[in-house]
Formats: C-alpha cells, structure tokens, sequence
C-alpha cells in the first residue's frame, strides 16, 4: 500500500471542522501541531510592536494514496482556502516508506473489502 503525506496550514478555529472533513473523506487520523505562525503575501499587522495575527494549525495526515486527492479537495473546501485568502493552505508529498501504519492498514483493507 502506498501513502501520502497531506501537510495542512489551518487557521486554529477551522482545525475542526477540516478534521471531521478529512474524516468523512477516508482519512484515519492525524497529528495536530498547534499555536504555528505563518506568513503570506502580505505582513502581518502589528500594534506597538505586537503581531496582529491568527494563530494557525499544523494538521498532519498519512493517507492511502487513492484517497489522497478527494481529501485534499475536501480540506481545502471546507478551510475556504480558495476562496478566502490566507485562511491556510494544503499539499501532498510522497511518502516513501513507513513505520507504524498498520493499523491503518487494516482498516483500509476491510474497507476495501466491504465495498467491494
């Protein structure tokens, strides 16, 4: 079986709903880094010297590379990350290997099976 790695940038107060929507979409699970700062096109406001910024979330999911993309689509409609800019924003990479997924696995194996 083979994986991608889906690397998410989610402003915090989204980082739900894009997990319920990642789920619904045959995600298994994630890791979710919180308090990432970030900057896009343009600087962030500060007021006497503070940042004026949203505090935004890492959302890492290891998927099964068939699923890859609808979940990648679903993330970014539900993050509105086309539609409003600098809401987040969300790529896949490759993974070449891995360790501790069997879990996941299974259950896409028994997934596979009951569909078919």
């Amino acid at each position: 079986m083979h994986f991608k790695l889906l690397l998410v940038f989610v402003e915090d107060d989204k980082t739900d709903k894009v997990m319920k929507a990642a789920r619904e979409a045959g995600a298994t699970g994630a890791t979710i880094i919180n308090n990432a700062r970030g900057e896009g096109l343009k600087r962030s406001k500060t007021f006497f010297g503070l940042t004026l910024e949203s505090q935004r979330d890492v959302v890492l999911f290891i998927v099964e590379e068939h699923l890859a993309r609808s979940i990648l689509e679903r993330i970014g409609e539900v993050g509105e990350f086309d539609t409003s800019p600098g809401s987040g924003i969300a790529v896949q990479v490759d993974v070449e290997d891995a360790i501790g997924v069997s879990h996941q696995i299974e259950s896409l194996v028994e997934k596979m099976e009951d569909e078919l």
